[in-house]
Formats: structure tokens, sequence, C-alpha cells
């Protein structure tokens, strides 16, 4: 079997800066800042295969997110949201692709090194490609193991958490890849009290009841497919509770998922060796799986203001 190509050395288009470039030619210079310091903001974000053609899935919420991660760090992004918005749909539609992630990343210049940051250019960047699974399409009905990560997810008077920031993933590599280690698809991060905060990449869901319980979003970034699931639990009329969550409650819970863009709806079936429920995908789970589903890929006439027709 083929490997697939590094992700420097693809046919294809890049946004950079206001034009598209040739995917080999979307470079930046070693001493680039953000490379070095960590000092940038990016989005993930997807588009799929609808019966009326390609559309991402709330770009303007995706986009939002973007500019006020970067107002949180001291960036101005040099385009406006219509702009980017534009951009998105058009490094898809120059990539052929029907479906795509983009990654819309925002970085800090070459032009000084050093701590101070000043004098530094503000560029922006979106790139494309096929992600059709996060996991294996398998996890999606059996559910994922989950580890509790020996790393604690950053405290709010330590950086800033409502800010998707590059240099903020160090401790979700870490932790995910602390997971992986020891034979698990996913890790749990706790915050700096021992309550639980989030997956590497992902906000959780926990079902106990009938009732569905989520960690309040103290240091958790504020997901977009987070809050697509509490608008869908609250169409079907679920009790929604927004509080601090023990470890050894999502031992114990019927059903437990992440969201994530990445990770979509996600079931999880064993944390730290415990079966979770039956140990397999819940059926609150599985109906608001279902209505996410049905939902990104256009099988669904609610809720059109999110939907962004790419061509």
């Amino acid at each position: 079997m083929q490997a697939d190509p590094s992700f420097a050395d693809r046919d294809g288009y890049i946004w950079m800066n206001g034009a598209l470039v040739d995917w080999r030619d979307a470079r930046v210079h070693v001493l680039t800042h953000t490379l070095h310091y960590g000092v940038g903001v990016f989005e993930g974000v997807r588009a799929y295969a609808t019966p009326s053609g390609p559309s991402v899935f709330r770009l303007r919420e995706h986009t939002d997110r973007l500019f006020d991660s970067a107002h949180i760090l001291g960036l101005e992004i040099p385009y406006t949201r219509d702009e980017l918005n534009a951009a998105q749909c058009e490094v898809l539609a120059a990539n052929g692709l029907d479906e795509g992630y983009l990654r819309p990343v925002v970085y800090l210049g070459s032009e000084a090194m050093g701590l101070r940051a000043e004098a530094l250019s503000v560029n922006v960047s979106i790139a494309c490609w096929p992600w059709p699974d996060y996991m294996d399409p398998e996890s999606r009905e059996r559910g994922i193991r989950v580890r509790t990560s020996s790393y604690t997810r950053h405290h709010v008077n330590i950086t800033m958490c409502k800010a998707k920031a590059n240099g903020n993933y160090i401790n979700s590599i870490l932790a995910l890849r602390e997971a992986l280690d020891a034979g698990c698809d996913e890790a749990l991060l706790l915050d700096n009290e021992g309550y639980v905060a989030e997956g590497s990449g992902e906000n959780l869901f926990v079902v106990r009841d009938g009732v569905i319980h989520t960690p309040e979003l103290t240091s958790c970034l504020p997901g977009i497919t987070r809050d697509t699931i509490l608008v869908f639990a609250r169409e079907l009329e679920y009790e929604i509770i927004e509080r601090r969550i023990t470890r050894d409650e999502v031992y114990i819970a019927e059903e437990a998922f992440f969201t994530g863009t990445a990770a979509e709806v996600l079931p999880i079936r064993e944390l730290d060796g415990r079966r979770i429920g039956d140990g397999r995908r819940g059926p609150v789970t599985e109906r608001l799986q279902s209505r996410y589903f049905d939902q990104v890929r256009g099988r669904r006439e609610a809720h059109p203001e999110w939907h962004t027709p790419v061509r």
C-alpha cells in the first residue's frame, strides 16, 4: 500500500496572504517568529458534500472564533471576516474538493526575533485537504478507549484558554501521545483542580439518568461542534447541565462522547480501563450523532444559516 504523500509534497493550491499559490511553493522562512515562540492562532473547519453541492459547516462561527483568538493574543488580522470566508471557499474549490478539512492559520513573520514580538507582520494562510475520518469509521459505532492524562489542561491564569492558539496545543500533543503509548485512542485532560476538562482536541459530554452533562467552559475552548450538539439536545428536549464533573462520574455514566470539528461526534466506550455503560454507543449519543451527520450533509432543512455553499 502506497503511503500518503508528505504534506509538503502535494498537488493543489494554498491561499497565502490574498493569493492562491502552488501547494509546493507555500513556504515560510525558518526564522518565522511563530515557529520559534508559538504565537499564532488557527481554526479547523470542515466542508461536506451535500445534495446541493459542497458546503462549509458553520464557516462564519469558525471565522469569528479565529478573529476572537487573534484579538486575545493582540494580533490584528489584515483581512476582513468576509474576505477570509470567501478565501476558504476559494481554496476548497481550487483544489476540486467536494469535502475537505480547512486550516486557516494566522502567524507572525520573520522580520525580527525575541520575546518583544515587535514590528512583525501578521500573515494568513489557508490550506485544505481530504480528511474523511479522525478515527476509523467503526469507532463512530463501537466507541473509543480513553485514558486520563497525567498532563493538566491549561489554567486560566497561565495562558489564554479561549484562544485557539498554536502554542496551547503542546500539552494536547503530549497527552495524546501518552494515551496512544498506553494502547488507547484518545486522552482526557483534567483541570488544575482535578475536574474533567476536555479531550486533547475535543469537548466532553456524559449522560446519566437521561440527563446530558458537560463541563463548564472555564478552561475549555468553546467548541463549535459542542454548541451544535447543545442546540440539538435542546431541540430534542433533553435536560442539559453544564457543571464541574469528576473523573469517577465519567466511569459510572451511562454514555459518554467527544465532540469536535475533526472528531465530529465520537462515542467513548472505556475510560481508564472502566467500561462506560454497555461498552458501546448509547441511544442518546446515537440520536445526536445521527442528527449531526444529517445536518452537516444537508439532509435536514433546519438551520440553513449554518451552511455556506462553496460554488
